[in-house]
């Protein structure tokens, strides 16, 4: 017997047991028949207090079953007809509450399925703004950088007002690291509350690329009419004097001809690299995921240069540690870099000299071997991979060198041309390096040569 049921037994017996006392105070005697009834309506109330107090614990019984998880029905059934229509209403109560159970949880279950396959990333805050939930494309855009997201200022002022006005915000956040980028967020708070109490949504829209093609389309005009005016004028005054003074001169006509060829090719040139440029600029906020290995593309990419270095005559020497880890990078983005770099260190190092291209892992501590490590450069203390590529020409002006990866930047622009840069080169690099998360180093000392130093992150 429970003893929260032992008070109604004791109860129930005490009565006859009380009207005893009763009447013996009073002098009434008792007679023999009227104490055997008494002890007949004792019995009686002791035995329906039994029947009671059993049927109270098939009722607990019954209501902890109804609230376990899958409810399970009492081991047995009450006796009194009161008592079993009370239980069957926490049955029929058992089964409703069971179904709006079932169907609040699938309700829930299709809440977060459709949040989680949202195309935009979203993001679901408590009153703390801490994050109760993040669907896969904010996991897939973001990341690890989701927390600083959510932090930068204009959006955290966006949710307060949220929470507070109880009406939808926008933000427009400009992100700078690991590569700029324009986010638009719009914070809409959420009453009555999300799952987990869930106060807030808030719905990041990466803008970079559509603010990318929105700048490219101006800066392609400005940078184009410029860089391509020279060789189109010299093309139309070369044409003009074909066709009048040179018409029946042919030494001259070779002449022009090989300069226009010269000018066409350079035009060709620069149109390349602004559209790689434009490629690259438009994907720069999406790291590549596959797995590069250098120590096979290196090589393959050194026997395409032998013909340039016999031009120069310049030796390339080329040395790829033996335990060089693959990275995570796009190769035909790197093969460009290392291209890059290879040319610029054949056009503008010494004729006759030596390019030195070095391929070594980055130690524990955040540091490459010495012959990788410019001037005692400390790289990210992160397992990764330097490329270095030096030369020995005239070096560089300290003073350039913040600006070289700039477009169109060039130290010496009569040197440039005049060995067909279109000054693009390291603007690419620098864009590429951006995009795998990387870091560019470029240093230089007169007279003694330049040497520009890429980390990439391994693989993992």
């Amino acid at each position: 017997m429970r003893p929260a049921v032992l008070p109604i037994v004791l109860l129930t017996a005490a009565v006859p047991v009380a009207v005893l006392i009763v009447l013996a105070g009073s002098g009434l005697a008792a007679s023999g028949a009227a104490i055997a009834g008494i002890v007949v309506v004792l019995l009686v109330a002791f035995g329906v207090a039994l029947l009671w107090a059993r049927d109270v614990d098939v009722l607990i019984e019954a209501a902890r079953g109804a609230a376990a998880d899958p409810p399970t029905p009492p081991a047995e059934q009450p006796v009194l007809p009161g008592v079993a229509g009370v239980l069957h209403e926490i049955e029929r109560l058992a089964r409703v509450a069971t179904q709006r159970v079932a169907l609040a949880q699938r309700q829930r279950r299709a809440d977060e399925a459709i949040v989680e396959r949202l195309p935009d990333p979203v993001v679901v805050l408590g009153a703390d703004h801490i994050v109760r939930r993040a669907n896969a494309a904010a996991r897939g855009s973001f990341g690890a950088e989701l927390p600083a997201v959510l932090r930068h200022p204009g959006l955290r002022g966006a949710i307060d007002r949220a929470l507070s006005r109880n009406e939808a915000q926008t933000a427009e956040l400009v992100l700078p690291v690991p590569v700029p980028r324009e986010v638009d967020a719009r914070v809409i708070p959420m009453d009555p509350p999300l799952a987990e109490s869930g106060q807030a949504l808030v719905v990041l829209a990466d803008r970079t690329r559509e603010r990318a093609v929105e700048r490219m389309r101006a800066d392609f005009v400005a940078n184009a009419s410029h860089e391509l005016r020279t060789p189109l004028t010299s093309l139309i005054g070369f044409i003009d004097t074909l066709r009048g003074p040179a018409a029946d001169d042919p030494p001259a006509q070779q002449r022009f001809l090989a300069i226009m060829a010269e000018q066409a090719a350079r035009m060709n040139r620069l149109i390349d690299d602004l559209l790689s440029l434009s490629r690259i600029e438009l994907m720069e906020h999406q790291p590549p995921s596959a797995q590069v290995d250098l120590a096979r593309l290196l090589p393959r990419l050194v026997a395409g240069f032998e013909p340039r270095l016999e031009g120069r005559k310049v030796k390339l020497d080329l040395a790829v540690a033996p335990d060089l880890p693959p990275v995570t990078g796009d190769a035909d983005q790197l093969a460009q870099v290392v291209q890059n770099l290879l040319e610029n260190a054949v056009k503008y190092g010494r004729e006759g000299g030596t390019v030195r291209l070095l391929a070594a892992r980055a130690d524990r501590a955040g540091s490459a071997p010495a012959a990788a490590r410019p001037l005692g450069r400390l790289w990210p203390a992160r397992p990764g991979v330097v490329l270095s590529v030096a030369d020995e020409g005239p070096g560089i002006p300290r003073q350039h060198l913040p600006r070289l990866t700039e477009r169109f930047y060039r130290v010496d622009t009569g040197r440039s041309r005049v060995a067909g840069g279109t000054g693009l080169g390291l603007a690419i690099v620098k864009h590429v390096v951006n995009r795998h998360r990387g870091q560019l180093l470029i240093e230089s000392e007169e007279g003694v040569g330049t040497t520009v130093s890429v980390w990439l992150p391994q693989a993992a």
